[in-house]
């Protein structure tokens, strides 16, 4: 496939469905190069038969710091660049916070929160030494805010949300820039039993789950097939920003959520500055 002058190099995990793969196809079409990693690299073996040279299969459990490192670093050594370093490798836990394990929280901050970490702690040094690059990274409009349920993936989103907000401030200076992309409820393969973990169960919760479950299949879901080119106008823009839902529900429910949560700040203003108190 002939190559665009200004075609772009992107490392993307969790690049076997979901998101993940629609973005790497959409890339590869439009004539960039891609690193694309999966924990089972023969589910994404087929892309080399039909994109040759411009893709590299890569086999990475993003929560395997020393994996990650290595795939990191092959990525670059095969390309020669790394312009674009996209996490969005991910899963769910659904349980009440009180139905799940600290051993199934632990497992999911260690793919959701540790695993990106681990990613980006190994591109880091190729995209200063570079002077560029731009980390994107697949949260959720639920990095806002919660629902009952899915509270612990909603935390990881918190987590992974006030991480990119950190680093893009640390890495401006060296050319690096970093963009969080927020998708409301998409037809994607999230939400299948592969991108779920389930907590066990409690008979006190049933038919609160079962209500909310409900209210989850009402959810009104956008076309995942129409997200790639707001991807590549970011990627493309000169100034880029920190933050972009995918999707038209997210903004008027941010504006509510925002206004709800100022009112209550206005309304215990007085209590708030009183404990400041007057220390000379």
């Amino acid at each position: 496939m002939e190559q665009q002058k200004d075609s772009k190099v992107w490392f993307i995990t969790g690049a076997s469905r979901g998101f993940g793969r629609i973005w790497t196809e959409a890339a590869l079409k439009r004539g960039d190069k891609v690193a694309a990693t999966a924990r089972k690299p023969e589910s994404i073996a087929a892309l080399k038969e039909e994109f040759g040279e411009n893709v590299l299969i890569l086999k990475l459990d993003v929560t395997n710091a020393n994996e990650a490192k290595e795939a990191v670093e092959q990525a670059y050594a095969h390309f020669g660049k790394l312009d674009i370093v996209l996490n969005n490798a991910g899963y769910s836990l659904v349980g009440t916070i009180e139905e799940s394990s600290t051993d199934d929280v632990r497992a999911l901050y260690e793919t959701n929160v540790i695993g990106p970490l681990n990613v980006i702690k190994a591109a880091l040094p190729i995209l200063r030494e570079q002077g560029h690059g731009h980390i994107l990274g697949t949260s959720s409009n639920l990095g806002h805010f919660t629902l009952p349920v899915i509270g612990y993936y909603a935390s990881s989103k918190w987590a992974f949300e006030a991480i990119h907000e950190s680093l893009a401030l640390e890495i401006k200076d060296y050319g690096i820039k970093v963009t969080i992309i927020e998708p409301g409820a998409y037809a994607t393969e999230f939400g299948t039993p592969e991108s779920l973990k389930f907590a066990e169960g409690m008979d006190i919760y049933k038919d609160y789950k079962d209500n909310f479950f409900e209210t989850l299949r009402n959810f009104k879901r956008g076309d995942p097939n129409a997200t790639p080119e707001a991807i590549f106008k970011v990627i493309d823009d000169e100034n880029p920003p920190l933050r972009i839902f995918l999707g038209n529900q997210a903004l008027p429910l941010m504006r509510d959520v925002y206004a709800a949560r100022l009112a209550t700040w206005e309304a215990w203003a007085d209590v708030a500055d009183a404990a400041q108190g007057n220390i000379e």
